[in-house]
């Protein structure tokens, strides 16, 4: 039987593998993609807001020549950190169910041959992240081809008509990264003014490009139908059609509780916060714990990302370790 399984091998996951290792447990995570899956979807020339000493996990020093690290040194840093400490990930392998036994949980998997696998743990930490479940518009024409919630660079979009939903920092930099690339930008604000946590030295560039009309923003506006070749969106004046190749849907992501409520774990009906303590970040089931945004409420996921989840991995070490030292946990 395992000491601990991780689902999930984010930032989070990895933080929890490495502290857990330092406390002399061997975690075994899953993950059913690649090491820190996030981050690889994340867009192919991003720059991320935090400097790299935010970034780091297990005191590895995170160096790089910029002030702000970039998508693909984040991605070398993250499996840099996992060889070093010789983490256990098994990669592009789907936990299914988890099932509570009389002491500890029986997790099933599938990889990506099919095959099942199972395994017993005393203790499961769930990192599972959000990246994966985007918002829904919940409008007719969501589904179609032309319409995506990820976005990865501008070379696709040369020269065509593009429509983005959404006002907060993903929106405004692929807005300004595709009209560098020569698209034809539209952005479909529902606010009265982007968000407020646009990036400081983004929102002027952004304004300019919008005081210039080089990119189109629409106020106050919904999109309410998407078609083949066209959107409808609902403005404060009228509804109006324009004439549309691509729709990037831009409106964040929510977390994945449905594995986390399989075995018992609740959620507070208003916020959708799991029931846990924050000095362990054990939840009500016992022997379970969660990691990074997992642990926020649909309403405010972007409250916890790596700056801060990285910390829980020291919060669970410093727990299951003083558990087994007293054997409370055995």
């Amino acid at each position: 039987m395992e000491k601990v399984v991780i689902i999930g091998a984010g930032p989070c996951g990895l933080s929890a593998a490495v502290e857990l290792k330092k406390m002399g447990i061997d975690p075994l995570i899953i993950e059913k993609g690649p090491l820190v899956h996030s981050i690889y979807k994340y867009p192919t020339y991003m720059i991320f807001h935090s400097t790299p000493e935010l970034l780091e996990i297990g005191e590895v020093p995170f160096t790089t020549p910029n002030e702000k690290p970039t998508r693909l040194e984040a991605l070398h840093y993250y499996r840099m950190v996992a060889n070093r400490h010789e983490l256990r990930v098994h990669s592009y392998e789907t936990v299914t169910t988890v099932e509570r036994l009389a002491a500890g949980f029986r997790i099933r998997s599938i990889d990506r041959f099919q095959e099942e696998h199972t395994y017993e743990s005393e203790r499961i930490v769930v990192a599972t992240g959000y990246f994966d479940q985007p918002n829904r518009l919940r409008i007719p024409g969501e589904d179609l081809p032309k319409v995506s919630s990820f976005y990865q660079e501008a070379h696709p979009y040369s020269g065509m008509k593009v429509a983005i939903i959404g006002g907060n920092n993903s929106a405004v930099d692929a807005a300004l990264d595709l009209e560098r690339a020569g698209a034809e930008v539209t952005v479909v604000i529902r606010g009265a003014e982007i968000s407020s946590r646009v990036k400081a030295w983004t929102r002027p560039i952004f304004e300019s490009m919008m005081n210039k009309g080089r990119i189109r923003v629409l106020f106050s506006s919904v999109v309410t139908e998407i078609h083949e070749r066209f959107i409808r969106v609902q403005t404060p004046d009228d509804v109006i059609d324009f004439e549309n190749d691509f729709v990037l849907s831009l409106i964040g992501y929510r977390p994945d509780r449905t594995l986390l409520n399989t075995f018992g774990v609740t959620t507070d009906p208003e916020t959708e916060v799991p029931h846990y303590d924050p000095e362990t970040m054990e939840t009500v089931v016992p022997h379970v714990y969660i990691a990074g945004v997992i642990a926020a409420g649909n309403r405010h996921a972007n409250s916890i990302f790596i700056e801060n989840g990285r910390h829980h991995g020291k919060l669970i070490a410093n727990h299951i370790a003083r558990e087994v030292q007293e054997g409370s946990g055995e």
